[in-house]
């Protein structure tokens, strides 16, 4: 399948990725575009002319009917999720977002949706394979004997599997992307929610603007991650929704660094040294966290584009200039 005049929902499409992947697929031979989130239109990350864009909570079964009618293709990225500090303290919310991929997946098989595309996460990989800053890269075999993220990461996995059931009992063709760490402009960077590239961009600001050069570290710094740009992450999610991929496949980028390493990344960008203090009880994740590319480079030859040092710089500068926007500079 090939998206040509599709008529498409994007569910999430408030958030920082359903935004951005909006406007990828207008960009990209997309007719018509439905955007849905719960949040207001002016909390939205950003908005796309054009678009029909709709407030609806999708935990609502009668909101995700509305969201899917006359519709074609679904993409959904709606969930209720943030950074670690934000998973670790909110299971119960995180688990909650089952109700909107159980209402989802009944009203796409009621309505004949052609395909269904469903973000998952790395937090879904069994825990006992990422104790290690070492680590071996995750291949998708590794989700099993399930150990996923407490809570996040558990309604993950069983939505993948409800993905999985719904295509073998009713016709409903799936596809699942477990997303690795994705930044980039236009996202969240304060307020509890944001993830380790975007929080360590406004640390560096705030620490540039305040004249105090000190940072503190969540962990001990030697975490080891991957962090995927949002235009190869938009890119790739077309691409894995226009395929013959059945089951959960990686999408994220293969290049493994600590987090002192994205640190010295951001402090270049910066122009600044900080001392650094590590808050060893604070939220930290798995020790370890690579994604293995292997599968999706065999079925697509899909690959990052944007390396981290240049992603991390058109974030930096983005966040850069909305902070000295609030600062009134």
């Amino acid at each position: 399948m090939k998206l040509t005049n599709e008529k498409v929902v994007v569910c999430g499409a408030g958030g920082f990725i359903g935004g951005h992947l909006v406007k990828h697929l207008l960009a990209h031979g997309v007719g018509a575009v439905r955007a849905v989130d719960v949040k207001p239109l002016d909390e939205w990350h950003q908005t796309t002319a054009g678009v029909e864009n709709l407030v609806l909570d999708l935990r609502d079964k009668d909101a995700c009917y509305r969201a899917t009618d006359g519709m074609q293709v679904v993409f959904q990225l709606a969930a209720d999720m943030g950074g670690m500090g934000f998973i670790e303290n909110n299971k119960a919310m995180c688990m909650l977002s089952v109700l909107i991929s159980t209402h989802m997946l009944m009203a796409a098989r009621d309505r004949g949706i052609e395909r269904y595309f469903y973000s998952s996460s790395a937090c879904v990989y069994n825990g006992d394979k990422q104790t290690k800053e070492d680590v071996t890269a995750l291949k998708e075999a590794d989700a099993y004997p399930a150990l996923p993220e407490d809570g996040y990461g558990w309604e993950k996995l069983f939505t993948e599997r409800m993905c999985r059931h719904f295509e073998e009992d009713f016709g409903l063709q799936c596809r699942v992307a477990r997303f690795h760490n994705v930044y980039g402009p236009l996202g969240t960077y304060e307020g509890g929610r944001e993830k380790a590239p975007a929080a360590i961009c406004r640390k560096l600001i705030e620490a540039k603007l305040s004249g105090k050069h000190e940072i503190e570290i969540w962990g001990n710094g030697k975490q080891t991650r991957s962090f995927m740009y949002i235009d190869d992450c938009t890119r790739g999610v077309q691409e894995i929704l226009e395929s013959e991929i059945h089951e959960p496949i990686n999408l994220g980028s293969s290049e493994l660094v600590t987090i002192d390493q994205l640190v010295d990344i951001v402090e270049e960008i910066a122009g600044i040294k900080l001392k650094r203090s590590y808050n060893l009880n604070a939220p930290k994740g798995v020790n370890g966290r690579n994604s293995d590319n292997t599968k999706i480079m065999e079925y697509l030859g899909w690959e990052p584009s944007i390396r981290l040092k240049d992603g991390m710089a058109l974030t930096y500068q983005w966040i850069e200039s909305e902070m000295l926007k609030a600062a009134g500079k």
